[in-house]
């Protein structure tokens, strides 16, 4: 029986390409590059796995969000009547400039 060591790449006849990740007598767990992380019993597994003589994958590094952040104007406190229509009276007056 092949030993399996920890970041060995393998290749399964359904799963395709893959790293092992951890490996013991009973079980074996294997990333898989399409199909994610699967466990194994290793003595069932064992007959549809190859070793690959492939580079481990680069990890991709997920892309960081940038966070919207709301106006002051949208604030939880209501604004006062007076404050609610200055920028409606600046947004008309920008545009009556730019018709001009």
């Amino acid at each position: 029986m092949a030993s399996y060591n920890q970041g060995a790449q393998v290749e399964h006849l359904t799963f395709g390409l893959g790293t092992v990740l951890s490996h013991t007598e009973e079980r074996i767990v294997i990333k898989f590059d399409d199909h994610g992380e699967k466990k194994f019993v290793t003595a069932m597994v064992i007959t549809n796995l190859k070793k690959s003589d492939r580079q481990p994958p680069a990890e991709k590094r997920a892309r960081a969000r940038k966070a919207k952040v709301a106006p002051e104007a949208a604030s939880d406190a209501p604004a006062a009547e007076g404050d609610a229509a200055a920028p409606v009276k600046a947004k008309k007056a920008k545009s009556a400039k730019a018709k001009a």
